[in-house]
Protein backbone atom coordinates (compact mmCIF):
# COMPACT_ATOMS: atom_id res chain seq x y z
CA UNK A 1 0.00 0.00 0.00
CA UNK A 2 1.27 3.35 -0.80
CA UNK A 3 2.69 5.69 2.21
CA UNK A 4 0.26 7.70 3.46
CA UNK A 5 0.95 11.21 2.20
CA UNK A 6 1.89 13.12 5.90
CA UNK A 7 5.07 10.61 5.87
CA UNK A 8 6.09 11.76 1.73
CA UNK A 9 8.84 13.93 2.58
CA UNK A 10 8.97 17.44 1.26
CA UNK A 11 5.10 16.44 0.64
CA UNK A 12 5.89 15.80 -3.12
CA UNK A 13 4.85 12.66 -4.83
CA UNK A 14 6.01 11.38 -7.89
CA UNK A 15 4.78 9.45 -11.21
CA UNK A 16 5.44 9.83 -14.73
CA UNK A 17 4.88 12.53 -15.96
CA UNK A 18 3.12 11.95 -19.78
CA UNK A 19 1.81 15.08 -21.02
CA UNK A 20 3.44 18.05 -20.62
CA UNK A 21 2.35 21.47 -18.48
CA UNK A 22 1.81 22.60 -15.09
CA UNK A 23 -1.06 23.11 -13.13
CA UNK A 24 -2.09 24.53 -10.19
CA UNK A 25 -5.23 23.38 -9.03
CA UNK A 26 -7.52 21.90 -5.89
CA UNK A 27 -7.88 18.21 -6.63
CA UNK A 28 -10.96 15.96 -6.72
CA UNK A 29 -11.58 12.56 -7.49
CA UNK A 30 -14.03 10.66 -10.21
CA UNK A 31 -16.79 8.77 -8.15
CA UNK A 32 -16.30 5.09 -7.79
CA UNK A 33 -18.20 2.84 -10.30
CA UNK A 34 -21.20 0.48 -8.39
CA UNK A 35 -20.08 -1.89 -6.69
CA UNK A 36 -21.96 -5.74 -7.19
CA UNK A 37 -22.11 -8.56 -4.84
CA UNK A 38 -22.92 -12.40 -5.03
CA UNK A 39 -25.28 -11.49 -2.27
CA UNK A 40 -27.58 -9.13 -4.40
CA UNK A 41 -31.02 -10.18 -5.14
CA UNK A 42 -31.37 -12.69 -8.11
CA UNK A 43 -33.57 -12.21 -11.03
CA UNK A 44 -36.52 -15.32 -11.13
CA UNK A 45 -36.24 -15.84 -14.79
CA UNK A 46 -32.44 -15.83 -16.00
CA UNK A 47 -33.44 -15.74 -19.55
CA UNK A 48 -35.11 -12.79 -19.08
CA UNK A 49 -32.13 -11.01 -17.15
CA UNK A 50 -29.46 -12.35 -19.79
CA UNK A 51 -31.96 -10.18 -22.88
CA UNK A 52 -31.89 -7.42 -19.89
CA UNK A 53 -28.00 -7.48 -20.27
CA UNK A 54 -27.80 -7.62 -23.85
CA UNK A 55 -30.30 -4.75 -24.05
CA UNK A 56 -27.94 -3.13 -21.33
CA UNK A 57 -24.85 -3.78 -23.43
CA UNK A 58 -26.54 -2.38 -26.54
CA UNK A 59 -27.50 0.86 -24.70
CA UNK A 60 -23.52 1.32 -23.45
CA UNK A 61 -22.85 0.89 -26.99
CA UNK A 62 -24.90 3.19 -28.47
CA UNK A 63 -23.82 5.64 -25.52
CA UNK A 64 -20.45 5.21 -26.85
CA UNK A 65 -20.89 6.21 -30.39
CA UNK A 66 -22.68 8.96 -29.33
CA UNK A 67 -20.40 10.08 -27.38
CA UNK A 68 -17.43 9.53 -30.54
CA UNK A 69 -19.84 11.25 -32.46
CA UNK A 70 -19.87 14.79 -30.38
CA UNK A 71 -16.11 14.57 -30.38
CA UNK A 72 -12.81 14.20 -32.78
CA UNK A 73 -9.31 12.72 -33.57
CA UNK A 74 -8.32 10.28 -31.10
CA UNK A 75 -10.86 10.57 -28.41
CA UNK A 76 -13.29 9.29 -31.06
CA UNK A 77 -11.00 6.23 -32.35
CA UNK A 78 -11.12 4.51 -29.21
CA UNK A 79 -14.51 5.75 -28.10
CA UNK A 80 -15.85 3.76 -31.20
CA UNK A 81 -13.31 0.41 -30.20
CA UNK A 82 -14.72 0.39 -26.65
CA UNK A 83 -17.96 0.50 -28.66
CA UNK A 84 -17.39 -2.43 -30.32
CA UNK A 85 -16.06 -4.22 -27.58
CA UNK A 86 -19.59 -3.79 -25.65
CA UNK A 87 -21.12 -5.38 -28.80
CA UNK A 88 -18.71 -8.47 -28.35
CA UNK A 89 -21.26 -11.49 -28.16
CA UNK A 90 -18.51 -13.18 -26.10
CA UNK A 91 -18.84 -10.95 -22.95
CA UNK A 92 -23.11 -11.50 -23.11
CA UNK A 93 -22.27 -15.26 -23.61
CA UNK A 94 -20.49 -15.37 -20.33
CA UNK A 95 -22.55 -13.27 -18.19
CA UNK A 96 -25.85 -15.50 -19.59
CA UNK A 97 -23.52 -19.03 -18.23
CA UNK A 98 -23.16 -16.89 -14.62
CA UNK A 99 -27.13 -16.05 -14.89
CA UNK A 100 -27.30 -19.85 -14.85
CA UNK A 101 -25.32 -20.56 -12.54
CA UNK A 102 -27.25 -18.51 -10.58
CA UNK A 103 -25.49 -15.23 -9.61
CA UNK A 104 -27.76 -11.74 -9.51
CA UNK A 105 -27.42 -10.08 -12.93
CA UNK A 106 -25.32 -7.16 -11.68
CA UNK A 107 -22.69 -9.32 -10.55
CA UNK A 108 -23.03 -11.66 -13.46
CA UNK A 109 -21.97 -9.07 -15.61
CA UNK A 110 -18.92 -8.06 -12.71
CA UNK A 111 -17.92 -11.76 -13.07
CA UNK A 112 -18.13 -12.08 -16.68
CA UNK A 113 -15.89 -8.74 -16.98
CA UNK A 114 -12.96 -9.87 -14.66
CA UNK A 115 -13.20 -13.11 -16.09
CA UNK A 116 -12.29 -11.23 -19.61
CA UNK A 117 -9.85 -9.21 -17.78
CA UNK A 118 -7.78 -12.06 -16.44
CA UNK A 119 -7.35 -13.20 -19.64
CA UNK A 120 -5.81 -10.39 -20.93
CA UNK A 121 -3.29 -9.69 -18.19
CA UNK A 122 -2.38 -12.88 -18.16
CA UNK A 123 -1.54 -12.55 -22.19
CA UNK A 124 -0.44 -9.36 -21.11
CA UNK A 125 1.22 -7.23 -24.21
CA UNK A 126 -1.19 -4.38 -25.88
CA UNK A 127 -4.35 -6.69 -25.05
CA UNK A 128 -3.54 -5.63 -21.21
CA UNK A 129 -4.47 -2.11 -21.68
CA UNK A 130 -8.17 -2.98 -22.69
CA UNK A 131 -8.77 -4.20 -19.08
CA UNK A 132 -9.33 -0.64 -17.84
CA UNK A 133 -11.66 -0.25 -21.13
CA UNK A 134 -13.32 -3.26 -20.44
CA UNK A 135 -14.23 -2.74 -16.50
CA UNK A 136 -15.44 0.47 -17.84
CA UNK A 137 -18.01 -1.47 -20.11
CA UNK A 138 -18.98 -3.46 -17.10
CA UNK A 139 -19.27 -0.51 -14.61
CA UNK A 140 -21.67 1.64 -17.27
CA UNK A 141 -23.78 -1.73 -17.53
CA UNK A 142 -24.17 -2.31 -14.21
CA UNK A 143 -25.59 1.10 -13.92
CA UNK A 144 -27.85 0.89 -17.09
CA UNK A 145 -29.07 -2.40 -15.66
CA UNK A 146 -29.72 -0.75 -11.86
CA UNK A 147 -31.03 2.15 -13.48
CA UNK A 148 -28.47 4.41 -12.72
CA UNK A 149 -26.05 6.75 -13.82
CA UNK A 150 -22.61 6.73 -14.19
CA UNK A 151 -20.54 9.05 -12.19
CA UNK A 152 -19.38 11.79 -14.53
CA UNK A 153 -16.28 13.95 -14.58
CA UNK A 154 -16.22 16.42 -11.75
CA UNK A 155 -17.52 19.95 -13.00
CA UNK A 156 -17.22 22.32 -9.43
CA UNK A 157 -17.37 25.58 -11.81
CA UNK A 158 -13.14 26.27 -11.32
CA UNK A 159 -10.68 24.46 -12.46
CA UNK A 160 -9.68 21.21 -10.52
CA UNK A 161 -6.99 18.53 -10.97
CA UNK A 162 -8.75 15.23 -11.53
CA UNK A 163 -7.39 11.57 -9.45
CA UNK A 164 -8.53 8.45 -10.44
CA UNK A 165 -7.20 4.63 -9.86
CA UNK A 166 -7.21 4.96 -13.99
CA UNK A 167 -9.25 6.66 -16.48
CA UNK A 168 -11.71 5.20 -19.46
CA UNK A 169 -11.56 6.79 -22.75
CA UNK A 170 -15.68 7.79 -22.00
CA UNK A 171 -14.09 9.36 -18.64
CA UNK A 172 -10.75 10.76 -21.03
CA UNK A 173 -13.01 12.00 -24.18
CA UNK A 174 -15.36 14.38 -21.90
CA UNK A 175 -12.94 16.50 -20.52
CA UNK A 176 -12.56 19.13 -23.36
CA UNK A 177 -14.36 22.52 -21.87
CA UNK A 178 -14.62 21.49 -18.42
CA UNK A 179 -12.99 22.16 -15.66
CA UNK A 180 -10.53 19.26 -15.03
CA UNK A 181 -7.11 20.89 -16.37
CA UNK A 182 -4.76 18.31 -14.81
CA UNK A 183 -4.95 14.11 -14.10
CA UNK A 184 -3.27 12.31 -11.91
CA UNK A 185 -3.88 8.24 -11.67
CA UNK A 186 -2.51 5.50 -9.59
CA UNK A 187 -2.28 3.26 -12.47
CA UNK A 188 -1.16 4.01 -16.42
CA UNK A 189 2.10 3.55 -18.18
CA UNK A 190 3.41 5.97 -20.44
CA UNK A 191 1.72 4.89 -23.37
CA UNK A 192 -1.60 4.31 -22.13
CA UNK A 193 -5.08 5.45 -23.28
CA UNK A 194 -5.09 7.51 -20.00
CA UNK A 195 -1.76 9.12 -21.38
CA UNK A 196 -2.75 9.47 -25.30
CA UNK A 197 -5.64 11.38 -25.09
CA UNK A 198 -4.09 13.81 -22.41
CA UNK A 199 -1.38 14.24 -24.98
CA UNK A 200 -4.02 14.66 -27.68
CA UNK A 201 -6.34 17.27 -25.69
CA UNK A 202 -3.09 19.14 -23.99
CA UNK A 203 -3.89 18.74 -20.56
CA UNK A 204 -0.80 18.06 -18.01
CA UNK A 205 -1.06 14.75 -17.01
CA UNK A 206 0.41 12.28 -14.64
CA UNK A 207 0.11 8.49 -14.47
CA UNK A 208 1.47 5.56 -12.57
CA UNK A 209 1.36 6.87 -9.56
CA UNK A 210 0.45 4.83 -6.21
CA UNK A 211 0.90 7.44 -3.57
CA UNK A 212 -1.92 9.58 -4.95
CA UNK A 213 -4.67 7.38 -3.40
CA UNK A 214 -3.69 8.75 0.03
CA UNK A 215 -4.17 12.42 -1.20
CA UNK A 216 -7.03 13.96 0.70
CA UNK A 217 -9.99 15.22 -1.85
CA UNK A 218 -9.54 19.07 -1.41
CA UNK A 219 -5.89 19.47 -1.37
CA UNK A 220 -4.13 22.30 -3.31
CA UNK A 221 -1.73 20.42 -5.34
CA UNK A 222 1.27 21.63 -8.35
CA UNK A 223 1.04 18.85 -10.99
CA UNK A 224 3.97 18.76 -13.41
CA UNK A 225 3.02 16.83 -16.31
CA UNK A 226 7.06 16.82 -17.58
CA UNK A 227 8.89 15.88 -14.80
CA UNK A 228 6.22 13.45 -13.01
CA UNK A 229 6.27 15.52 -10.02
CA UNK A 230 2.91 16.25 -7.69
CA UNK A 231 3.74 19.11 -4.66
CA UNK A 232 0.86 18.83 -2.38
CA UNK A 233 -0.29 22.52 -0.60
CA UNK A 234 2.64 24.39 -2.62
CA UNK A 235 3.66 28.12 -1.63
CA UNK A 236 1.59 30.88 -3.05
CA UNK A 237 4.92 31.19 -5.11
CA UNK A 238 4.82 28.37 -7.14
CA UNK A 239 3.14 29.37 -10.15
CA UNK A 240 1.50 27.48 -13.05
CA UNK A 241 2.71 27.59 -16.30
CA UNK A 242 -0.37 27.41 -18.29
CA UNK A 243 -0.81 24.56 -20.49
CA UNK A 244 -2.41 25.56 -23.44
CA UNK A 245 0.39 28.36 -24.12
CA UNK A 246 1.35 27.82 -27.90
CA UNK A 247 4.46 29.88 -28.84
CA UNK A 248 4.36 32.82 -31.55
CA UNK A 249 6.68 31.31 -33.51
CA UNK A 250 4.77 27.79 -33.74
CA UNK A 251 3.25 28.75 -37.00
CA UNK A 252 6.54 28.35 -39.80
CA UNK A 253 8.12 25.20 -40.55
CA UNK A 254 10.36 23.79 -37.69
CA UNK A 255 14.21 24.52 -37.66
CA UNK A 256 16.36 24.32 -35.08
CA UNK A 257 18.21 27.54 -34.22
CA UNK A 258 21.00 27.76 -36.66
CA UNK A 259 18.27 27.11 -39.31
CA UNK A 260 18.63 23.29 -39.89
CA UNK A 261 14.79 22.07 -40.97
CA UNK A 262 13.16 19.70 -38.71
CA UNK A 263 9.83 18.95 -39.91
CA UNK A 264 6.93 18.80 -37.63
CA UNK A 265 3.81 16.50 -39.33
CA UNK A 266 0.87 15.11 -37.32
CA UNK A 267 -0.81 11.93 -36.29
CA UNK A 268 -3.75 11.37 -37.89
CA UNK A 269 -6.67 8.61 -37.98
CA UNK A 270 -9.78 9.65 -39.69
CA UNK A 271 -11.15 12.05 -42.41
CA UNK A 272 -11.96 14.34 -39.61
CA UNK A 273 -8.74 14.15 -37.85
CA UNK A 274 -7.22 15.32 -41.15
CA UNK A 275 -9.05 18.16 -42.18
CA UNK A 276 -8.34 19.42 -38.32
CA UNK A 277 -4.54 19.14 -38.74
CA UNK A 278 -4.97 20.22 -42.06
CA UNK A 279 -6.04 23.94 -41.06
CA UNK A 280 -3.07 23.66 -38.50
CA UNK A 281 0.75 24.98 -39.39
CA UNK A 282 1.33 21.05 -39.38
CA UNK A 283 3.78 20.35 -42.28
CA UNK A 284 1.81 17.43 -43.64
CA UNK A 285 1.01 13.95 -41.56
CA UNK A 286 3.62 11.61 -40.27
CA UNK A 287 1.24 9.01 -39.47
CA UNK A 288 -1.89 8.47 -41.00
CA UNK A 289 -3.76 5.28 -38.91
CA UNK A 290 -5.93 3.73 -41.39
CA UNK A 291 -6.99 0.66 -39.27
CA UNK A 292 -8.80 3.63 -37.37
CA UNK A 293 -10.95 4.46 -40.60
CA UNK A 294 -12.85 0.83 -40.94
CA UNK A 295 -12.65 -0.31 -36.97
CA UNK A 296 -16.55 -2.15 -36.55
CA UNK A 297 -16.90 -3.29 -40.36
CA UNK A 298 -17.88 -7.03 -40.35
CA UNK A 299 -17.13 -6.77 -44.01
CA UNK A 300 -14.12 -5.94 -45.77
CA UNK A 301 -13.78 -1.90 -47.15
CA UNK A 302 -14.23 -2.05 -50.76
CA UNK A 303 -11.64 -0.54 -53.21
CA UNK A 304 -13.46 2.07 -53.81
CA UNK A 305 -14.39 2.84 -50.49
CA UNK A 306 -11.43 2.99 -49.16
CA UNK A 307 -9.61 5.26 -52.40
CA UNK A 308 -12.38 7.88 -51.60
CA UNK A 309 -11.65 8.07 -48.00
CA UNK A 310 -7.70 8.15 -48.55
CA UNK A 311 -7.96 10.61 -51.57
CA UNK A 312 -10.41 12.90 -49.04
CA UNK A 313 -7.31 13.03 -46.66
CA UNK A 314 -5.05 13.85 -49.65
CA UNK A 315 -6.48 16.51 -51.02
CA UNK A 316 -6.47 18.01 -47.09
CA UNK A 317 -3.34 18.46 -47.23
CA UNK A 318 -2.95 20.05 -50.90
CA UNK A 319 0.86 19.44 -51.40
CA UNK A 320 2.04 18.86 -47.89
CA UNK A 321 3.99 15.34 -47.53
CA UNK A 322 1.23 12.58 -46.02
CA UNK A 323 2.83 9.16 -45.34
CA UNK A 324 0.31 6.45 -44.87
CA UNK A 325 0.74 3.46 -42.89
CA UNK A 326 -0.88 0.14 -43.70
CA UNK A 327 -3.19 -1.66 -41.93
CA UNK A 328 -1.61 -2.11 -38.31
CA UNK A 329 -4.24 -4.45 -37.31
CA UNK A 330 -4.18 -7.63 -34.86
CA UNK A 331 -3.05 -7.72 -31.09
CA UNK A 332 -5.03 -4.42 -29.34
CA UNK A 333 -6.08 -3.55 -32.60
CA UNK A 334 -8.75 -6.21 -34.29
CA UNK A 335 -10.52 -5.87 -37.81
CA UNK A 336 -13.66 -8.17 -37.65
CA UNK A 337 -13.13 -7.88 -41.23
CA UNK A 338 -9.54 -9.75 -41.11
CA UNK A 339 -9.99 -12.80 -38.74
CA UNK A 340 -6.40 -13.82 -37.15
CA UNK A 341 -7.53 -16.26 -34.85
CA UNK A 342 -6.57 -16.57 -30.94
CA UNK A 343 -2.84 -15.76 -30.06
CA UNK A 344 -0.95 -16.61 -27.05
CA UNK A 345 0.95 -13.43 -26.91
CA UNK A 346 -0.60 -11.09 -29.41
CA UNK A 347 2.22 -8.80 -28.91
CA UNK A 348 4.08 -10.82 -30.60
CA UNK A 349 2.07 -12.28 -32.99
CA UNK A 350 0.38 -11.72 -36.32
CA UNK A 351 0.00 -8.22 -36.43
CA UNK A 352 0.64 -5.40 -38.65
CA UNK A 353 2.49 -6.31 -42.28
CA UNK A 354 2.34 -10.09 -41.21
CA UNK A 355 -1.61 -10.51 -41.37
CA UNK A 356 -0.23 -10.54 -45.12
CA UNK A 357 1.29 -13.83 -44.93
CA UNK A 358 -2.27 -15.41 -44.45
CA UNK A 359 -4.40 -12.21 -45.66
CA UNK A 360 -2.12 -10.97 -48.81
CA UNK A 361 -5.13 -9.84 -50.32
CA UNK A 362 -6.32 -7.31 -47.78
CA UNK A 363 -3.00 -5.79 -48.15
CA UNK A 364 -3.56 -5.56 -52.35
CA UNK A 365 -6.62 -4.33 -52.24
CA UNK A 366 -5.19 -1.41 -49.70
CA UNK A 367 -2.39 -0.61 -52.31
CA UNK A 368 -4.49 -0.53 -55.32
CA UNK A 369 -7.14 1.51 -53.28
CA UNK A 370 -3.89 4.22 -52.28
CA UNK A 371 -2.37 4.03 -56.03
CA UNK A 372 -6.28 4.96 -57.18
CA UNK A 373 -6.18 7.81 -54.05
CA UNK A 374 -3.41 9.58 -55.40
CA UNK A 375 -4.31 9.72 -59.39
CA UNK A 376 -7.81 10.94 -58.31
CA UNK A 377 -6.06 13.92 -55.78
CA UNK A 378 -3.59 14.47 -58.51
CA UNK A 379 -0.38 14.25 -56.02
CA UNK A 380 2.37 11.59 -54.52
CA UNK A 381 1.76 9.93 -51.30
CA UNK A 382 4.23 7.84 -48.80
CA UNK A 383 3.51 4.35 -47.97
CA UNK A 384 4.97 2.50 -45.08
CA UNK A 385 4.63 -1.11 -43.64
CA UNK A 386 3.86 -1.74 -39.84
CA UNK A 387 6.10 -4.44 -37.89
CA UNK A 388 8.99 -5.21 -40.50
CA UNK A 389 11.51 -6.78 -39.06
CA UNK A 390 14.06 -7.98 -41.47
CA UNK A 391 15.23 -6.21 -45.14
CA UNK A 392 13.79 -9.58 -46.81
CA UNK A 393 10.08 -8.56 -45.07
CA UNK A 394 11.11 -4.87 -46.55
CA UNK A 395 12.52 -5.72 -50.16
CA UNK A 396 9.13 -7.69 -50.44
CA UNK A 397 6.37 -4.77 -49.17
CA UNK A 398 8.59 -2.44 -51.62
CA UNK A 399 8.34 -4.44 -54.67
CA UNK A 400 4.54 -4.69 -54.04
CA UNK A 401 3.89 -1.24 -53.26
CA UNK A 402 5.73 -0.30 -56.44
CA UNK A 403 4.06 -2.87 -58.63
CA UNK A 404 0.75 -0.99 -57.86
CA UNK A 405 2.37 2.51 -58.85
CA UNK A 406 3.23 3.77 -55.40
CA UNK A 407 6.62 5.26 -55.39
CA UNK A 408 7.63 6.42 -52.18
CA UNK A 409 8.19 3.10 -49.77
CA UNK A 410 9.24 3.15 -46.37
CA UNK A 411 8.77 0.86 -43.12
CA UNK A 412 8.45 1.51 -39.51
CA UNK A 413 11.22 0.60 -37.66
CA UNK A 414 9.37 -0.89 -34.32
CA UNK A 415 11.10 -4.28 -33.89
CA UNK A 416 14.93 -3.42 -32.39
CA UNK A 417 16.09 -6.37 -34.65
CA UNK A 418 14.75 -3.83 -38.05
CA UNK A 419 16.97 -1.16 -35.67
CA UNK A 420 19.78 -2.96 -35.26
CA UNK A 421 19.56 -3.62 -39.59
CA UNK A 422 18.15 -0.16 -40.52
CA UNK A 423 21.10 -0.16 -42.83
CA UNK A 424 19.81 -2.93 -44.79
CA UNK A 425 16.27 -2.13 -44.71
CA UNK A 426 17.45 1.72 -46.03
CA UNK A 427 19.14 -0.41 -48.88
CA UNK A 428 15.65 -1.35 -50.53
CA UNK A 429 13.41 1.68 -49.20
CA UNK A 430 13.09 5.05 -49.56
CA UNK A 431 12.39 6.17 -45.59
CA UNK A 432 11.89 4.66 -42.08
CA UNK A 433 9.58 5.76 -39.07
CA UNK A 434 10.48 5.06 -35.97
CA UNK A 435 7.64 4.26 -33.59
CA UNK A 436 8.92 4.66 -30.09
CA UNK A 437 6.39 3.23 -28.39
CA UNK A 438 7.04 -0.11 -29.82
CA UNK A 439 10.25 -0.49 -29.88
CA UNK A 440 10.43 0.71 -26.44
CA UNK A 441 8.41 -2.32 -24.94
CA UNK A 442 10.44 -4.92 -27.68
CA UNK A 443 13.39 -3.48 -26.12
CA UNK A 444 13.03 -3.94 -22.86
CA UNK A 445 10.86 -6.78 -22.68
CA UNK A 446 8.13 -4.91 -20.52
CA UNK A 447 4.50 -4.32 -21.51
CA UNK A 448 3.33 -0.55 -22.16
CA UNK A 449 0.93 -0.59 -20.38
CA UNK A 450 2.07 -1.33 -17.82
CA UNK A 451 2.33 1.32 -14.72
CA UNK A 452 4.42 -0.96 -12.99
CA UNK A 453 7.32 -0.71 -15.02
CA UNK A 454 6.90 2.52 -16.07
CA UNK A 455 10.39 3.15 -15.24
CA UNK A 456 11.48 0.80 -17.72
CA UNK A 457 9.00 2.26 -20.98
CA UNK A 458 10.28 5.98 -20.03
CA UNK A 459 11.26 6.94 -23.46
CA UNK A 460 14.32 8.60 -22.00
CA UNK A 461 15.79 5.34 -21.62
CA UNK A 462 19.86 5.36 -23.14
CA UNK A 463 18.70 1.23 -24.57
CA UNK A 464 16.01 2.79 -26.37
CA UNK A 465 18.05 5.79 -27.81
CA UNK A 466 21.03 3.67 -28.75
CA UNK A 467 18.40 2.14 -30.99
CA UNK A 468 17.26 5.42 -32.36
CA UNK A 469 20.92 6.35 -32.76
CA UNK A 470 21.60 3.63 -34.93
CA UNK A 471 18.77 3.87 -37.15
CA UNK A 472 19.60 8.20 -37.74
CA UNK A 473 23.37 7.07 -38.33
CA UNK A 474 22.00 4.68 -41.07
CA UNK A 475 19.91 7.18 -42.38
CA UNK A 476 22.38 9.42 -42.60
CA UNK A 477 24.61 6.84 -44.37
CA UNK A 478 22.26 6.28 -46.89
CA UNK A 479 21.22 9.85 -47.38
CA UNK A 480 17.46 9.00 -46.95
CA UNK A 481 14.91 10.43 -44.11
CA UNK A 482 14.64 9.01 -40.97
CA UNK A 483 11.12 9.87 -38.99
CA UNK A 484 9.86 9.82 -35.51
CA UNK A 485 6.33 9.39 -34.78
CA UNK A 486 5.91 7.49 -31.73
CA UNK A 487 4.71 9.37 -28.37
CA UNK A 488 8.52 10.23 -27.76
CA UNK A 489 8.61 12.78 -30.30
CA UNK A 490 6.01 15.01 -28.15
CA UNK A 491 8.49 15.68 -25.09
CA UNK A 492 9.58 18.69 -26.41
CA UNK A 493 13.43 18.68 -24.84
CA UNK A 494 13.44 14.58 -26.01
CA UNK A 495 12.37 15.99 -29.70
CA UNK A 496 15.78 18.22 -29.79
CA UNK A 497 17.64 14.80 -28.48
CA UNK A 498 15.96 12.67 -31.48
CA UNK A 499 17.09 15.26 -34.14
CA UNK A 500 20.63 15.03 -32.23
CA UNK A 501 20.09 11.20 -32.78
CA UNK A 502 19.49 11.60 -36.85
CA UNK A 503 15.64 12.36 -37.34
CA UNK A 504 14.63 14.47 -39.70
CA UNK A 505 11.36 14.75 -39.24
CA UNK A 506 8.55 14.38 -35.55
CA UNK A 507 5.21 13.60 -35.91
CA UNK A 508 2.73 14.70 -33.17
CA UNK A 509 -0.45 14.93 -31.47
CA UNK A 510 -1.08 18.41 -33.21
CA UNK A 511 -1.38 20.12 -29.43
CA UNK A 512 2.19 19.19 -29.31
CA UNK A 513 3.79 21.09 -31.93
CA UNK A 514 4.04 24.15 -30.23
CA UNK A 515 6.09 23.15 -27.68
CA UNK A 516 8.04 21.12 -30.06
CA UNK A 517 8.27 23.85 -32.29
CA UNK A 518 10.21 26.16 -29.74
CA UNK A 519 12.00 23.97 -27.79
CA UNK A 520 14.09 23.29 -31.13
CA UNK A 521 14.24 26.54 -31.91
CA UNK A 522 16.39 26.95 -28.89
CA UNK A 523 18.88 24.56 -29.45
CA UNK A 524 21.97 24.78 -32.98
CA UNK A 525 22.11 21.73 -34.50
CA UNK A 526 25.37 20.94 -32.83
CA UNK A 527 23.17 21.49 -29.63
CA UNK A 528 21.06 18.85 -30.42
CA UNK A 529 24.53 16.44 -31.22
CA UNK A 530 25.20 17.33 -27.87
CA UNK A 531 21.92 16.82 -25.88
CA UNK A 532 22.10 13.15 -27.57
CA UNK A 533 26.15 12.52 -26.72
CA UNK A 534 25.02 13.24 -23.15
CA UNK A 535 22.04 11.24 -22.90
CA UNK A 536 23.40 8.59 -24.50
CA UNK A 537 26.41 8.40 -21.91
CA UNK A 538 23.55 8.50 -18.71
CA UNK A 539 23.12 4.96 -16.85
CA UNK A 540 19.23 5.70 -17.20
CA UNK A 541 16.07 7.31 -17.78
CA UNK A 542 16.26 9.95 -14.52
CA UNK A 543 19.81 10.42 -15.15
CA UNK A 544 19.46 10.77 -19.03
CA UNK A 545 16.94 13.01 -18.66
CA UNK A 546 18.32 15.27 -15.94
CA UNK A 547 21.86 15.50 -18.19
CA UNK A 548 19.33 17.01 -20.98
CA UNK A 549 17.76 19.16 -18.55
CA UNK A 550 21.33 20.35 -17.07
CA UNK A 551 22.58 21.38 -20.61
CA UNK A 552 19.44 23.19 -21.78
CA UNK A 553 19.95 25.06 -18.43
CA UNK A 554 23.89 25.85 -19.37
CA UNK A 555 22.35 27.52 -22.51
CA UNK A 556 19.61 29.49 -20.87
Amino acid sequence: MAAPITEVAARVVAGRGVSPGVVRAPLVRLGPPVVTSPDDPVGVDPAAEARRVREALTAVAADLERRARHTEGVSADVLTTTAAMALDPALADATERHLAAGAPTGHAVTLAVEEFCGRLEAVGGYLAERVADLRDIGARTVAQLAGLAMPGIPAPGYPVVMAARDLSPADTASLPGGDVVGLLTEEGGPTSHTAILARALGIPAVVGCPASAQIPEGTLVLLDGTTGTVQLDPPAGAAAVPATSAPEAAAGPGHTADGTPVALLSNIGTVADAELAAMTPTEGVGLFRTEFLFPKRADRPTEAEQAATYAAVLRAFGERRVVVRTLDAGSDKPLPFLPLGPEENPALGVRGLRTARAHPEVLDDQLRALAAAAEAAGRELDVMAPMVSTAEEAARFADRARGFGLTRVGVMIEVPAAALRARELLDVVDFVSIGTNDLGQYVMAADRQSGALGDLLDPWQPALLDLVAAVGEAGRAAGKPVGVCGEAAADPLLAAVLVGLGATSLSTAARARPAVHAELARFTRLDCLRLAERVRSARGAGAAHAAARALRDERA
